[in-house]
């Protein structure tokens, strides 16, 4: 008797919240629409009155529950999820619906959206922070009892930060303590897009926000997206505190996390070798990276300006002279990155020179090549500034000794005049051995601390000055955290040997963890190839690499004067030795390519699963086949192969030869003009081939003008006699018409072929007679799962004709 007592009870609460408050809604209604049903009322009642009526509403038998969970706002609606999953309902329609109404957004159709309560919560809590939504505007979004910020934090998983640092202030504000005590456990990955010049206040919001996040935090991954002018302080600041630096702004106050324990323990040795941004952060061009090194010396390199200014080249004597002035002896401040196996309490002799070989001996290679051999991005024409010839006029004003050692410092490098004489960017980036920042201008790390570090760094075009560069070369050579780094067209230009030296460093040390490389540039002072050779060898424990190149480097033509060779133990002739490349992914710039080192590296990559090869061009089709021969003999364990935007119409026997492997399960040719010659004859042979390879499960043939004619004899692989187990064929953009592609689909039925898996249809002229096309796609799906899109052949057409 107890449970029906208690229903009884709980169905008069209900109707007496529904007529305490009929009356009162309805005369809010001056001149309803329609009238409200009594249950929409009774759950319009019990949502504004959740406050008293929460564990009631959670007992509610499941169908009533259903229908009231719409008219709940977000927070009693995230609330009471996990009750709605234990009565077998289900919160995600609701969500999608909240997501289309209010954030009125459509997610990208390569998205998958698994919980659409996580992804509406996580934009909500982005569009609150920086006051891009008024949640007063809707009663869903309003609620007194509920802090908007804090509620939504344990969704969070990728947060962005845009432009100058907004939200960084507001999260690390005493009122929101909660909020990033939460993201710091929930926060997984951080992004920085189209960040500009920012305020001291900012920067020191975000060096408390990137500690909290990262060194006290869980966030792996920080990414940055499109800088076209970085500010070097901001850039240095975000780059050490991912690598797990951390050292106090000037007047912060202390980190509550870190203890006494840390906070009065004393940096080792090698902790003080890398590079820290600039403690205050300047918008001036000649302090932005230099402020540690001109308050302490500029008296004494004031008086050594006017002997240097009027000329562009000064011996290293001098230079040295200029860089140590004020008593300070430079050869004992320098000391190398921390990627010696040493002990960190283990003590060094000044005189030893073993631990700074290596750096002496790579940077003394840097003299021969170029300091810039390969176009660098529009902000790093600032360096040219001071370039001209001798007996220049130079700056007068009050910032003009400031502007001109900003100059003396960072020229970038040209030719010597003679043996004695360099130029003064080469002194300053390499010269000394490559291996103390503060030539740079910037202060090493004496008062920093080693914390936690992510595993994954992304530079998305983000181009990198030479302080930069050498900044990230610096961190990288003991970031033995690092999982997957990224560098997407950052203008390295001659950098790129730093950059390979830092990585065979990082590569020595006991912990290196780094497995992914993925680097894109406009220019490379290295061949591709040679560069794909040179990372192998630095890193031959990696596992992906994705290298891509757009334009051809300076040493591929090379009649063009004064092209210097890059250092010969970045090029060495050697074997390469055995790595653990697993897959490889290469974007080449026009031009044939040598196969004899596309081959060497293949030899070398035994464990290769995965290959693609972009715009890849070859002296012949000969060429072309001695590559398939080695993937052949020493790739046995290659599972997918791909080819985009490649001229194989000369390489047809090559490609039979390929779908006759007995070892490949997926094989792309996308935009290869594959039937561009003697389609009548090949067709047929291609056929053939695949219908006795029973291993190859997926084939992609997008954008090879496969046509009508040459979907119906492609039918031909899922016939009775063939033994093929294709079950994913990919015929995007080949001119297929609703007639072909219906007469396809017939044959399959004829042959009784059951379900094959996946067939894209994504750009072909479907829409010349849209009823067939609905036809050809229904009995297609009774055989296999159809992808296709409505697009407009005509407009693409016309696009087409008008880029002519």
């Amino acid at each position: 008797m107890a449970a029906p007592e208690a229903w009884r009870a709980r169905s008069c609460w209900f109707c007496e919240v529904a007529a305490a408050t009929t009356m009162e809604a309805t005369s809010r209604e001056a001149a309803p629409q329609r009238s409200p049903a009594l249950f929409e009322l009774c759950g319009r009642a019990v949502s504004a009155h959740m406050g008293v009526l929460e564990s009631g509403v959670w007992a509610l038998p499941g169908p009533i529950l259903q229908s009231i969970l719409p008219l709940l706002n977000i927070y009693y609606l995230e609330r009471i999820e996990e009750t709605a999953l234990k009565k077998g309902l289900s919160t995600q329609a609701i969500w999608r619906r909240l997501w289309d109404e209010l954030m009125k957004t459509r997610p990208s159709s390569l998205e998958s959206v698994t919980c659409w309560r996580a992804k509406f919560m996580e934009a909500f809590f982005s569009h609150v922070l920086r006051g891009t939504i008024d949640v007063s505007s809707d009663r869903r979004l309003c609620d007194q009892r509920f802090s908007p910020l804090l509620h939504s934090s344990r969704h969070v998983r990728q947060l962005t930060i845009c432009n100058m640092l907004q939200g960084a202030t507001e999260l690390v504000a005493e009122p929101n303590r909660r909020v990033l005590e939460t993201l710091a456990s929930s926060l997984h990955t951080l992004k920085f897009r189209h960040l500009l010049f920012s305020d001291v206040a900012a920067q020191q919001s975000l060096r408390q926000l990137l500690h909290q996040l990262i060194h006290h935090g869980a966030v792996s991954q920080v990414s940055l997206y499109s800088w076209p002018v970085p500010e070097s302080a901001l850039f240095i600041l975000i780059l050490t505190m991912s690598a797990g630096f951390w050292q106090p702004g000037p007047g912060g106050p202390p980190c509550r996390l870190c203890g006494e324990a840390s906070r009065g323990r004393a940096p080792s040795r090698d902790e003080g070798s890398l590079l820290l941004g600039s403690r205050r952060p300047r918008r001036d061009a000649a302090e932005r990276c230099a402020a540690a090194l001109m308050a302490s010396r500029r008296k004494s390199e004031a008086k050594q300006m006017p002997r240097a200014a009027p000329a562009t080249r000064v011996t290293r004597r001098s230079t040295q002279e200029s860089l140590t002035a004020g008593g300070t002896d430079l050869k004992r401040e320098l000391h190398p990155p921390a990627t010696s196996h040493e002990a960190p309490g283990t003590k060094r002799s000044p005189s030893a020179p073993a631990a700074t070989s290596s750096a002496s001996s790579s940077t003394s290679s840097y003299k021969r090549a170029p300091a810039s051999s390969a176009p660098q991005p529009k902000p790093l024409k600032r360096f040219k500034r001071a370039a001209g010839k001798k007996g220049a006029r130079t700056r007068q004003g009050p910032g003009a000794e400031s502007e001109d050692l900003y100059d003396f410092v960072f020229i970038v490098a040209g030719e010597k005049e003679d043996g004695e004489e360099m130029e003064i960017g080469e002194v300053a980036c390499g010269a000394l051995d490559g291996s103390d920042p503060s030539c740079l201008g910037l202060p090493a790390l004496e008062a920093s601390q080693r914390f936690r570090s992510i595993s994954t760094l992304e530079l998305f075009t983000v181009p990198l000055s030479t302080e930069a560069a050498l900044t990230l070369c610096h961190l990288l050579s003991s970031w033995v955290s690092l999982e997957s780094l990224t560098l997407s067209y950052n203008g390295l230009g001659s950098n790129i040997f730093r950059l390979l030296d830092s990585l065979r460093a990082l590569s020595g040390q006991a912990g290196c963890r780094l497995r992914a490389l993925h680097l894109s540039d406009l220019f490379s002072p290295l061949p591709i190839l040679e560069l794909t050779r040179a990372i192998v060898r630095a890193l031959p424990l990696l596992r992906v690499l994705s290298i891509r190149v757009d334009h051809p480097s300076q040493r591929d033509n090379p009649g063009v004067p004064g092209n210097a060779g890059p250092p010969s133990h970045i090029i060495g002739d050697e074997e390469i030795p055995e790595n653990c490349l697993e897959q490889l992914e290469m974007g080449f710039p026009r031009g044939a390519q040598p196969a004899p080192l596309l081959c060497s590296v293949l030899k070398a990559s035994g464990s290769l699963q995965q290959l693609s090869l972009d715009s890849a061009t070859f002296a012949s089709p000969q060429d072309f086949g001695l590559v398939l021969q080695t993937l052949k003999e020493y790739n046995l364990a290659l599972k997918r192969l791909s080819f985009h935007d490649m001229n194989l119409a000369d390489c047809q026997s090559e490609v039979l030869f390929l779908l006759q492997n007995l070892t490949l399960q997926e094989i792309t040719f996308s935009f290869c003009r594959l039937f561009e010659k003697r389609p009548a004859q090949f067709l047929p042979e291609m056929v053939a081939a695949m219908k006795g390879n029973s291993t190859l499960k997926g084939l992609r043939l997008p954008g090879n003008r496969l046509g009508n004619a040459g979907l119906l004899a492609l039918a031909d692989v899922f016939s009775e006699d063939s033994s093929s187990s294709l079950c994913q064929l990919d015929i995007s953009s080949n001119c297929i018409k609703p007639d072909g592609l219906l007469e396809f689909a017939k044959r399959l039925e004829r042959w009784g072929r059951g379900a094959f898996g996946h067939l894209r249809l994504f750009q072909n002229w479907l829409d010349q007679d849209a009823v067939t096309a609905r036809e050809a796609i229904r009995r297609l799906r009774a055989t296999c799962h159809v992808v296709s899109d409505s697009w407009d052949s005509s407009q693409a057409f016309a696009d087409y004709v008008s880029t002519m």
